[in-house]
């Protein structure tokens, strides 16, 4: 009889220790914190070369930057030069300068354990500084039997600047460690612009083309690399 109870008692001791040792090792893998880095990320937008490539009338580079100032803020901005040859029915122009974009994007994409991607909203100031040149233009007065000429003497004026804001769109995946690539859409609405005298400036840079409702368009396709200063 005694021999019974003592095997039942060594049964429920170590069924408890069992137990413990489970619920300890339970918490453990409960109480693990995954970390991401916070620190600079410096990067390059891949679409200009190849637009560069395939539209001899366009030249340009753009470099982008974040830092990360919490989980989901990120402040943001990309810098860069570009020349513009417009062509229109009656005219062809230049637009060259250097511009910049400062603002801040919000990453609304709920990571999973250790991964760092986005889906962001962003929003910018924009500001550029560039000349313009008219190359030729030709009066639209002409008929069939006295076609108007061609003035091919270019007319330069410099100085000239931009201002706007845009509303950024995009998604940023970390494909190895700590290398991203990202792809993004953004709408922008001019709110100051400098035009040539006697011509309205068609492109400035950093903006694109100007529409006649003062608003445009942009793309990109950046690879960046961020240098982490933490984790958290």
């Amino acid at each position: 009889m005694y021999k019974y109870i003592i095997s039942l008692c060594l049964i429920v001791i170590y069924a408890n220790g069992y137990s413990q040792k489970k619920e300890i090792s339970e918490a453990k893998k409960d109480s693990i914190t995954y970390k991401t880095g916070y620190g600079l990320r410096l990067g390059v937008d891949i679409s200009r070369p190849v637009l560069a490539i395939v539209d001899k009338s366009y030249s340009g580079l753009e470099l982008v930057a974040d830092y990360r100032v919490s989980k989901k803020w990120y402040l943001a901005t990309e810098l860069g030069y570009e020349e513009e040859i417009t062509f229109e029915d009656f005219t062809k122009s230049t637009s060259k300068g250097s511009f910049i974009r400062l603002g801040a994007n919000f990453n609304a994409y709920q990571n999973w354990l250790d991964m760092n991607n986005e889906i962001y909203v962003g929003m910018r100031y924009g500001f550029a500084l560039f000349d313009q040149t008219l190359n030729s233009y030709q009066s639209n007065v002409g008929s069939t039997y006295f076609p108007s000429n061609t003035i091919e003497t270019p007319i330069t004026e410099t100085g000239l600047t931009a201002h706007w804001t845009e509303f950024q769109l995009g998604i940023k995946v970390e494909t190895f460690k700590n290398l991203f690539l990202s792809a993004g859409f953004s709408y922008k609405i001019m709110l100051s612009l400098d035009d040539q005298k006697n011509f309205k400036t068609l492109y400035a840079p950093g903006f694109n083309r100007v529409f006649e409702s003062n608003t445009g368009f942009g793309f990109n396709y950046t690879i960046s690399y961020l240098i982490p200063f933490v984790n958290k």
